[in-house]
């Protein structure tokens, strides 16, 4: 189900230099914030909260999804490249399984290390804040780059419609619409930030359980589909 060739090409075209810039660009500036927030505001756990919460995990993590998830095989599809790859003796399944395998770490590299390190300097982990919403960064890092990843196959668009779902439908219907929250993986990461950190400091509108469904359903199903849409492309490229 993993392939190594696969794999290091996959990385090599997410961490090129323009796109390591593009990845490397939002977990600086959590940090920069984050370091200016303790030096005006000092220790703070609210202000963690919200920093953590409104910046590193609603804006950061998915925005870090999109580029990685969508990087890991559109640019492939566009170009037409993906034709010698598919050309290989692998299984379409063995494919799209490596680049996720990709995609979810460099989305967890680049969103869950800042966020921890941002949580350190905001308030030191009190009340166990840092350690929660890195967590929940790890866990959102699946379902994104498994649903980014998905988009890259399905679509030639898959960066805007990566970029609606992250900030428009999570961000601004998420904080507006109580019923889209449900429907947002950010609210299924912070169910299970909220289990981490216990207490009212850190809150979600999903319950654990249902939020811990939704995410393997997610995960599973976007893995699932990605790899029947590469297996009919091949087909396709083949008449």
């Amino acid at each position: 189900m993993y392939d190594p060739t696969v794999a290091r090409l996959t990385y090599r075209a997410l961490l090129g230099r323009r796109r390591a810039l593009i990845l490397g660009a939002l977990p600086l500036l959590l940090i920069v914030i984050a370091a200016a927030v303790r030096a005006l505001a000092g220790a703070d756990d609210q202000t963690a909260v919200n920093v953590l919460g409104g910046f590193a995990l609603a804006t950061m993590v998915p925005i870090i999804g999109v580029i990685a998830g969508t990087g890991a095989i559109g640019p492939e599809i566009d170009d037409g490249s993906v034709v010698y790859l598919l050309s290989k003796p692998l299984k379409r399944s063995t494919i799209i399984f490596t680049k996720l395998i990709v995609a979810i770490a460099v989305t967890m590299v680049f969103s869950a290390v800042p966020t921890l390190v941002a949580g350190l300097i905001l308030n030191g982990n009190g009340q166990q804040i840092a350690i929660a919403y890195t967590i929940a960064a790890l866990v959102a890092s699946i379902a994104y780059a498994a649903l980014f990843l998905l988009l890259g196959t399905v679509s030639r668009h898959a960066v805007v419609f990566g970029l609606v779902y992250a900030l428009v439908w999570e961000a601004l219907f998420g904080s507006l619409v109580p019923g889209a929250r449900t429907l947002s993986i950010q609210q299924w990461a912070l169910a299970v930030a909220h289990k981490v950190a216990g207490g009212d400091m850190v809150t979600s509108d999903v319950g654990l359980p249902t939020a811990t469904v939704l995410l393997l359903v997610v995960t599973v199903l976007a893995t699932w589909y990605a790899g029947q849409k590469l297996r009919s492309l091949t087909l396709a490229g083949e008449e």
